[in-house]
């Protein structure tokens, strides 16, 4: 797996080698990067990646000229090899890794966030509800967005808080923006 592009454009980093995390291809990775571009400036932008697992799309986001990521995920062997990756890259300083479930890291954190990655396991039974805790907790920043991978099958309940800007289709795999309605 590669940095697609910024300071650490063509870098690799590495993922586990078991089934356990599925990394963002780079053709997904690409479109939310591009999609992006037009949407919000991510010179000096706070970012969470939520169910982390390699961390490549915070470390893209950081490639990109984020000010900082912070990783969440509940595998203390997965964030093991995600210090390795910041510290390959250079960027172990603009890197915040909490070993946590990301439903009770969403619960219990104050912290705003200018953009929020959610790439959960395709099995995983929140995903549906992220949208919803994560705009009630107010963890996104005004104009900011929350992208979440997912399958064709999920479906998100109305809010008349937030909604899907964009969706993007890959086959079976969906990456939904989710942004604040403003009234």
């Amino acid at each position: 797996m590669r940095i697609i592009t910024g300071k650490y454009r063509g870098r690799t980093i590495e993922t586990v080698r078991d089934k356990s995390v599925r990394p963002a291809t780079d053709r997904v990775k690409s479109t939310i990067f591009n999609v992006l571009q037009s949407r919000l400036a991510l010179n000096g932008a706070d970012v969470l990646d939520l169910f982390a697992g390699s961390g490549s799309l915070g470390l893209e986001a950081l490639s990109r000229g984020a000010a900082r990521s912070v990783f969440v995920d509940s595998s203390r062997h997965v964030l093991d090899l995600l210090e390795t990756n910041a510290e390959h890259l250079g960027c172990l300083d603009d890197c915040i890794l909490i070993q946590a479930d990301a439903q009770a890291f969403i619960g219990k954190s104050s912290e705003r966030f200018d953009l929020i990655f959610a790439d959960p396991p395709y099995a995983y039974d929140g995903t549906r509800l992220l949208p919803q805790e994560i705009f009630e907790k107010g963890l996104l920043k005004k104009d900011g967005y929350l992208i979440i991978e997912h399958t064709r099958q999920t479906s998100f309940p109305e809010s008349a808080g937030h909604g899907i800007a964009v969706t993007k289709e890959f086959g079976t795999t969906h990456v939904s923006f989710f942004t604040e309605r403003i009234s």
